[in-house]
């Protein structure tokens, strides 16, 4: 049985040899290519980290001074002016922000904003088209801003896509806004004549969300939503 043993383990050093001949064969033969591949590889990510360094980092610090003036016109409800500027350099507006400062957060940031003031505005068609733009994983982002893409295609009548959103926003399992936007989609349900899945709305925000102001009645919806599901 140990000279079986034995033979086994000699036969498998000479497969682990075989393979180890044939990858130095290998990378012998292919020498030229394997270090032109890898050394494309190196100058790629090379040129990233410069590229992010030299070009992005500044241009992020400069886009974070311009924005800040539109944050404070937002704050004072001047949509129009937050969203526009006054065509100075200056004060360019969130919307030139977010095209003359591309692939920085802060246009990210300037386009969802952009995407609020025209919604303030009741330009909800303008609203989405920034909002779509928005890359809705960034940690800037709260659910609030997937959620008023809920909100502009509810003043546009467009009940499916709004619904899309919502439920959106909702995954995100914010306490504070999950059970505004389930509570918004319940209304919607109960609009299409869907009381079940608006039932389901209510109820997911009394037991799971019940320390949230929406909660407060939420019986009283419930009960309306049975009432016209009979």
């Amino acid at each position: 049985m140990s000279t079986k043993k034995n033979k086994n383990q000699d036969q498998e050093l000479i497969n682990v040899e075989n393979a180890l001949s044939a990858s130095e064969v290998f990378i012998e033969k292919y020498k030229n290519q394997i270090l032109y591949v890898v050394g494309s590889v190196v100058l790629v990510v090379l040129a990233i980290l410069a590229f992010k360094a030299w070009y992005i980092a500044p241009r992020e610090v400069e886009a974070e001074g311009k924005i800040a003036i539109c944050q404070e016109y937002f704050a004072k409800d001047s949509f129009q002016l937050a969203l526009k500027g006054d065509g100075t350099d200056e004060f360019l507006g969130f919307e030139k922000i977010a095209k003359e400062y591309g692939m920085t957060k802060t246009a990210n940031l300037a386009l969802a904003y952009a995407g609020v003031c025209n919604y303030r505005l009741s330009q909800y068609e303008e609203a989405i088209a920034y909002l779509k733009k928005v890359d809705f994983d960034s940690p800037n982002l709260t659910p609030a801003t997937v959620g008023l893409m809920g909100d502009c295609y509810v003043q546009l009548g467009d009940y499916k896509s709004a619904l899309k959103y919502y439920e959106k926003a909702v995954k995100e399992k914010n306490d504070l806004t999950a059970p505004l936007y389930l509570k918004k989609a319940a209304f919607i349900y109960e609009k299409e004549g869907d009381f079940s899945k608006a039932i389901e709305c209510y109820t997911i925000i009394k037991d799971k969300y019940f320390k949230s102001m929406q909660a407060s009645d939420i019986e009283k919806y419930i009960e309306r939503a049975k009432a016209l599901q009979q």
